[in-house]
C-alpha cells in the first residue's frame, strides 16, 4: 500500500496525505488525468467511481459519481483552479446533486495534488484545505479519511496495468450511465496538433474519411459558440453519401469542445458530443463522451461498427501528423 502518512492540522484547517510509488512521476500523473484510470481507484472498493467528465486544465471540470452496493449514487465534482503539467493541480472539491450541479449544502474543499520525483520513484502529496473547523470535522465524520485510505490501496494495481492504457492501443468504447459511451484513444501528436486537425477543413479532409474507399467532401466549421457545423462524405466514385450537422455548444481551445450531432435528413433528438484532449505519455489522450437520446439509440449506433471507422480515421490522423 503506497500510503505513508495522514496528518491533520486543526490550526491550518488542513489534512495532508503522503503516498510513495515505485513508478516514474509521468506514470503516476497519467493515472490521475486519464478518466479510465482514475475511476478505477478514486472511489473505495465498495463505492467504485465513474467519471463522466474529466478536463484537467485550468478552468476545466470533472464530474463523477460513486455507486454503492445497493445501486445508490453519490456525486462529486472538481473545479480546476490551476494545472502545472506533470507537477501539480489544484481543485475545488465538492459534492454534486442528482442533476450534476454543485451541492452548496455541503462544504467545498480546496485540494492540491503535488507530484514529486524520489529516489525510488515518485511521491504524491495531497493537501486538503477546509473552509472551517466545522467543515473539517464534518467531512472526517462522513468518512473522508477512511475512504481516502481505501481508495489509495487500489492505485498500485492500476499503475501496474500498463497494457490496458498503452499508447498503441486502438479505439476503445466504454458504456457509462444509461445512454452514454466514452470513446478513448491516445493519438501520437501534441494537444495543439490534434485540436488543429479537428478544426482546419483541409486538414480534416486528409484523415477524417472513415472506412477506406470514402472521402470527406464537406467540412464546414461553426464560426463560434452557437453556430452550426456540417460534415459530409461520399464514396470515392461519388456514389452514396451521408453527413452530420449540429451546433457548437462549448469551445475551450485546445482542450475541450461540446457539440450536438444529428445525421442529415434523419428526424429525432440529436446526440451530445463532449471532446476532451489531454497530454499523456506517448501523445494526446482523446476522450469523446457521447450522450444519446436513448439507450436503444446508443446500441444501434455502436452496432454499425462506429469504433472501427473511428480507428481507421485516427490511424490515418497519426500518419498525417507524423
Amino acid at each position: 500500500m503506497p500510503l505513508t502518512s495522514v496528518e491533520k492540522d486543526l490550526d491550518a484547517l488542513t489534512m495532508t496525505i503522503t503516498a510513495d510509488f515505485p513508478v516514474p512521476v509521468r506514470r503516476l500523473w497519467d493515472a490521475y488525468v486519464d478518466p479510465r484510470q482514475i475511476e478505477r481507484f478514486w472511489g473505495p472498493p465498495e463505492w467504485p467511481a465513474t467519471f463522466t467528465r474529466h478536463d484537467v486544465f485550468e478552468g476545466g471540470e470533472s464530474h463523477y459519481y460513486m455507486t454503492g452496493p445497493d445501486g445508490e449514487r453519490a456525486g462529486g465534482l472538481w473545479l480546476f483552479d490551476a494545472v502545472d503539467e506533470g507537477r501539480s493541480f489544484t481543485v475545488r472539491d465538492g459534492f454534486a446533486r442528482e442533476d450534476g450541479t454543485l451541492n452548496t449544502d455541503l462544504p467545498l474543499t480546496v485540494m492540491t495534488f503535488g507530484f514529486e520525483e524520489t529516489d525510488g520513484g515518485s511521491r504524491l502529496v495531497t493537501v486538503a484545505t477546509f473552509p472551517s473547523l466545522e467543515a473539517l470535522e464534518q467531512l472526517v465524520e462522513m468518512g473522508m479519511e477512511e475512504g481516502t485510505k481505501a481508495a489509495m490501496g487500489q492505485i498500485d494495481a492500476v499503475l501496474d496495468d500498463l497494457r490496458s492504457f498503452a499508447a498503441e492501443l486502438p479505439v476503445a468504447a466504454q458504456l457509462i450511465g444509461d445512454t452514454q459511451v466514452r470513446v478513448s484513444r491516445v493519438i501520437r501528436g501534441s494537444v495543439d496538433q490534434v485540436w488543429r486537425a479537428h478544426h482546419e477543413p483541409e486538414l480534416m479532409k486528409q484523415w477524417l474519411k472513415g472506412p477506406d474507399g470514402w472521402i470527406m467532401t464537406v467540412a464546414e466549421q461553426a464560426p463560434e459558440v452557437g453556430g452550426r457545423f456540417r460534415q459530409e462524405w461520399t464514396r470515392e466514385d461519388g456514389s452514396d453519401g451521408f453527413g452530420f450537422e449540429g451546433e457548437l455548444l462549448e469551445s475551450e481551445p485546445p482542450h475541450r469542445e461540446v457539440t450536438t450531432e444529428s445525421m442529415i435528413g434523419m428526424p429525432g433528438d440529436p446526440a451530445r458530443n463532449e471532446l476532451t484532449l489531454t497530454p499523456v505519455e506517448g501523445g494526446t489522450l482523446l476522450t469523446l463522451v457521447i450522450t444519446y437520446p436513448s439507450a436503444e439509440m446508443r446500441e444501434t449506433v455502436l452496432a454499425t461498427g462506429m469504433t472501427d471507422g473511428m480507428e481507421t480515421s485516427y490511424a490515418r490522423l497519426e500518419d498525417v501528423l507524423v
